[in-house]
């Protein structure tokens, strides 16, 4: 169970980080660092989605198992919306 929490929390905080410097910055140079950085760091631990779609993809090319698909997506919209309400209380 341990390692479900972990590779939840990864794709929740990965996601939060990358929604963060896609909106304060606009910058693709830093968005593009910030998605490499969330995958070199995260990647192992959880596979390094950071996208629904993507989870979805990789789901079809069976890299994760259909149990983590629906968690994975959960977990993304939400780590999206904290990147984004963090954004609006610290930036804007």
């Amino acid at each position: 169970m341990n390692a479900n929490i972990n590779k939840y929390l990864v794709e929740f905080v990965g996601t939060m980080f990358f929604v963060f410097v896609i909106v304060s910055t606009g910058n693709f140079l830093a968005i593009g660092l910030a998605l490499a950085l969330a995958i070199m760091i995260g990647g192992k631990i959880s596979g390094g989605a950071f996208n629904p779609a993507v989870a979805f993809v990789l789901y079809s090319s069976g890299k994760i198992p259909q149990t983590d698909l629906l968690p994975y997506v959960i977990v993304e919209i939400l780590g999206a919306l904290a990147g984004y309400e963090v954004y609006k209380r610290f930036v804007a």
